[in-house]
């Protein structure tokens, strides 16, 4: 994409702004928080620091945390493959409304997924003959219920625009389904794969509503210790080793998507010449998964609205009803209702700014110098550099927001403006995401004709970027809308306790003893659960592959 007029410079001028953000709401603020731990009074501590991997607790913590990850992410991609295949390349009814389905976890808050988990395993639950409750299996099981969407939209966008022709011809010349998908189609679609698994990965190892709720002081996550070291312990030194840890990590599993990247070619516009077909007998297996799958999502949810519809002993309203109380033992010092006016107003705030942000670092990391295939090593490292925020502890951006940002010219600690930032953090990412493969995907030789016509820079944009990208973009805004709504580690720590989010509410809720306030946080996450799979159900009617391509 080329603007006229500003020449080969175009592409740092329209990223300074987003870059100038990440550095004052990024990189600043994790900085502070790692000078405290590892720089107190004035001189380096790092002696000390290299010690706390010697302790047993924190060897503890990093092996469950790549333990329970890379579980999560197995399980995970060994589902989300067949699920992928029979919504992406079967013509099954209903489809679209199973997209949306296996879509809804990935943005509900980590703490509606945890306590929806909590409800389906205690022992009152309709699963709690199982014993699985505050077990590590039922943190894994929480975990792929998370990320099954990330492999079954970004693994199935692929598969959907993938040409039929070679694997028809392989078929033809009397190669069976298996070997066909072992050597025709597998390793097309092997570069996306890789980077699904390695989003997954990262999601599994930095999750944290879902382990600090079903897990607790037993089960400990990297980013959960990082948490409970800032805010119990007050250790910012163990916190800050282990942000850098966990920042190590982060960059190499950016480096590994990044490469798996780009051995993607990506499809021209409306290029996709992937056909649904009718499902067959051999498709059978597949569409068994898919069902298992379906009723997997289904259970948790299901059962978190029964949940939150039984009071006193029979079915009833007044968890709801509740809602407009501060709960037992004064919970709350204001009411839910409040609480969800407060996550209104402040994800509209995060999805403007994400959206505005994500699109210039979008048309950035899409540009192609003089029409060339392919981008310049220094736009894929500014498209990587975007995606850090999605694998740096949100505990430790929020608490960086509180230690470095309170004095002039930025004293920004008792403002409110500071929850719409963090959120767009998290948001921003996903919205690159969404926009930069329908930009990378338009011919540049579009753009060129339509100049030679005498069509101007706007006109250009108008009638060859608008029509192809606005639906993307309208996909990223719901997507950042519905992930700032339940946005919770960064959170937790910038909400002021008079006005606070709705899933702070919950937690809050939750950590109330009393069946009132429990109610009362079922009640609420069902509440927040139906906002964002309605929002996510909007994204859906889009239609847009790009969505979940991270």
């Amino acid at each position: 994409m080329r603007v006229n007029g500003l020449g080969r410079w175009w592409p740092a001028a329209v990223a300074l702004v987003p870059l100038a953000f990440l550095g004052v709401f990024f990189v600043l603020p994790v900085a502070g928080m790692l000078a405290r731990g590892l720089h107190p009074d004035g001189h380096w501590a790092l002696a000390d620091a290299a010690r706390v991997f010697g302790r047993p607790r924190e060897r503890r913590v990093v092996l469950f945390t790549l333990g329970i990850a890379t579980l999560g992410t197995a399980v995970t991609t060994v589902l989300g493959l067949p699920v992928a295949y029979a919504l992406y390349r079967l013509r099954i009814p209903g489809a679209g409304v199973l997209r949306a389905l296996v879509a809804t976890p990935f943005v509900l808050p980590t703490v509606v997924v945890g306590v929806a988990f909590r409800t389906l395993l205690v022992s009152s639950g309709p699963l709690g003959f199982l014993g699985l409750d505050g077990t590590w299996v039922a943190i894994a099981l929480a975990l792929v219920f998370f990320n099954l969407s990330v492999v079954v939209r970004t693994v199935g966008s692929a598969w959907a625009a993938l040409d039929p022709r070679p694997q028809e011809a392989a078929a033809a010349l009397g190669a069976g389904p298996v070997r066909v998908f072992r050597t025709v189609t597998l390793p097309a679609l092997a570069p996306t794969i890789l980077s699904a698994v390695t989003i997954v990965f990262l999601f599994c190892a930095t999750a944290f509503g879902v382990v600090l709720t079903m897990g607790g002081l037993r089960y400990s996550t990297i980013e959960t210790e990082i948490y409970q070291q800032t805010t119990d312990v007050l250790d910012l030194r163990t916190a800050a080793v282990l942000s850098i840890a966990q920042f190590v990590v982060v960059v190499l599993l950016l480096v590994v998507v990044e490469r798996a990247r780009s051995g993607v070619r990506p499809q021209p516009a409306g290029a996709g010449v992937g056909r649904r077909r009718r499902p067959a007998r051999q498709d059978l297996p597949v569409l068994a998964v898919t069902a298992a799958v379906v009723i997997f999502l289904v259970l948790p949810l299901a059962s978190l609205v029964a949940r939150s519809l039984h009071a006193d002993g029979g079915w009833s309203l007044q968890n709801y009803r509740r809602l407009g109380t501060a709960g037992d033992g004064g919970a709350l010092l204001v009411p839910v209702g409040d609480a969800i006016a407060s996550s209104w107003r402040i994800a509209v705030d995060a999805t403007l700014l994400s959206v505005i942000l994500g699109l210039a670092v979008a048309v950035t990391v899409a540009h192609r110098p003089n029409g060339r295939s392919g981008r310049p090593r220094r736009l894929a490292v500014l498209d990587a550099v975007f995606m850090l925020p999605l694998g740096i502890s949100a505990v430790t951006v929020g608490f960086g927001f509180i230690v470095t940002l309170n004095r002039p010219p930025l004293d920004l600690r008792d403002s409110q403006i500071l929850i719409p930032i963090a959120q767009a953090l998290v948001a921003l990412p996903l919205v690159v995401r969404t926009v930069a493969p329908a930009l990378v995907g338009i011919d540049d030789r579009q753009r060129q004709a339509a100049a030679s016509l005498g069509a101007g820079r706007w006109q250009v944009v108008r009638t060859v970027d608008l029509p192809v990208v606005w639906r993307p973009l309208l996909a990223a805004t719901g997507f950042a809308f519905a992930v700032s709504l339940g946005e919770f580690g960064a959170t937790s720590f910038l909400a002021r306790p008079d006005h606070p989010t709705l899933p702070v509410v919950i937690y809050q809720l939750i950590g109330h003893p009393g069946g009132d306030n429990f109610g009362m946080a079922l009640a609420a996450s069902v509440l927040l659960a139906l906002m964002t799979a309605a929002v996510m159900a909007g994204v859906e009617s889009l239609r847009v592959g790009s969505v979940g391509r991270f």
